[in-house]
């Protein structure tokens, strides 16, 4: 294998379960040119540089040769959404939508919804009631961040079993599932992504008239100093916060209980001291990140990086996951320590486009993993390694099936 193929031995569903081994080969190469042009960064500071360098653009539409054609949101017939856009334009939509999800203008809406998730994923978990077998996926880990995020925006609890399957479509069109027609894969997902911004559309036409206290009534109605979104860029933020609210934290979640599960002294310190799961999440985010690589960023001059020229124009990719593993920045890395202090991961991505459901994603996979170690008793894997999606950039199993002798009570909050 040469350097030039690392990209497609990562990428390889064979090796979803352990990439990690080629990550460490990629260290040995900080910037790698693979055999189609696309350059691959794989160390810590290298990759925290580039993070923060307004010579490297999120827009697609920069690159010299467009060989992956429209983006999803072209296809779909709307505008980028805000994560593919570069400053002055990506700044002005991020702080619109910031004004509805968080600080500093509403420093207390995630805060203020500790009470409510906390319900949430105790229902999810007391249907477990029972139950000596179950998947984590399907029945904790999807579930609970999918009701969260339509609560959030204001979707009514009626209409959240339809955005299960508009985000399945959405997400599907990224696999890379063999046997699959992957066109046909596609215009489902695309398909979805249209009936989805129609839904949203006139959701926010309706919070525009009424509104209410609810993410989707602030996108609608709020004026701030930058204006306000037009009607477009609002259901083109709509459809990316459904989505991005609750992929990632999916992963976050199973990835967190696969890896307690193979270490279950972890699990049974959790269990017994709640307040663990903060360091706790922060290392998992670095020890299993649920967000592998980010594939979409451009060069919009030539940059020189640890020796290597990378032209302008060129596609890179930062595998965040490798540097979260890089010696130089992490003692032992390939441990997982939930004492590991100066953890500083890559887990959330990095500068302008640092992950924008951070605190969300954190609060929840603390909820979640907490209220799963006190009330499951005895868990255990019945498949490792399981079964894992086919998307190499968004890495979790897609199933995860665990025994368990039964589920406690939930206990009283303080």
């Amino acid at each position: 294998m040469t350097s030039g193929t690392l990209l497609q031995q990562i990428t390889d569903y064979a090796n979803r379960a352990d990439p990690y081994p080629f990550y460490a080969e990629l260290r040995s190469t900080p910037v790698a040119r693979q055999d189609d042009g696309t350059y691959l960064v794989g160390t810590y500071y290298e990759i925290s540089g580039l993070l923060h360098d307004p010579r490297l653009s999120s827009d697609p539409r920069n690159l010299a040769d467009r060989r992956g054609g429209l983006t999803e949101e072209e296809e779909a017939g709307l505008p980028p959404s805000f994560i593919r856009l570069d400053p002055p334009e990506h700044d002005r939509m991020r702080r619109l939508a910031m004004r509805a999800f968080g600080p500093p203008h509403n420093p207390r809406r995630i805060h203020g919804m500790r009470g409510e998730l906390l319900r949430i994923v105790t229902d999810v978990i007391d249907e477990l009631h029972g139950k000596e077998r179950f998947d984590l996926v399907d029945d904790v880990a999807y579930p609970f961040p999918v009701t969260v995020i339509c609560r959030l925006l204001g979707v009514p609890r009626e209409d959240e079993p339809r955005f299960h399957d508009w985000a399945d479509d959405i997400v599907g069109g990224l696999d890379l599932t063999p046997g699959q027609d992957f066109t046909e894969r596609q215009r489902t997902a695309q398909r979805a992504r249209v009936e989805l911004g129609g839904y949203l559309g006139g959701l926010i036409d309706q919070r525009r008239r009424n509104p209410g206290d609810d993410m989707l009534s602030a996108l609608a109605t709020d004026q701030g100093p930058d204006g306000r979104m037009s009607p477009i860029e609002q259901i083109t933020t709509a459809v990316l916060l459904l989505i991005a609210g609750h992929e990632t934290t999916v992963n976050l979640i199973t990835n967190g209980m696969l890896t307690l599960l193979r270490q279950p002294q972890h699990l049974e310190r959790l269990a017994k001291e709640p307040d663990l799961a903060v360091p706790l999440v922060e290392e998992l985010l670095r020890y299993e990140p649920p967000v592998q690589i980010l594939p979409q960023r451009v060069t919009l001059a030539d940059i020189e990086i640890a020796g290597t020229v990378i032209p302008a124009g060129a596609p890179v990719w930062l595998a965040l996951a490798s540097g979260n593993r890089d010696p130089r920045r992490f003692p032992d890395p390939d441990r997982f320590d939930p004492d590991r202090q100066d953890n500083q991961h890559l887990g959330f991505g990095g500068g302008i486009h640092l992950c924008f459901g951070a605190p969300l994603a954190r609060l929840e996979a603390q909820m979640a993993l907490t209220q799963l170690s006190q009330r499951l008793r005895n868990p255990r894997l019945l498949e490792d390694p399981p079964p894992y999606r086919r998307n190499p950039i968004l890495r979790g199993p897609r199933h995860l099936p665990v025994a368990v002798d039964g589920t406690q009570e939930a206990r009283p909050t303080r």
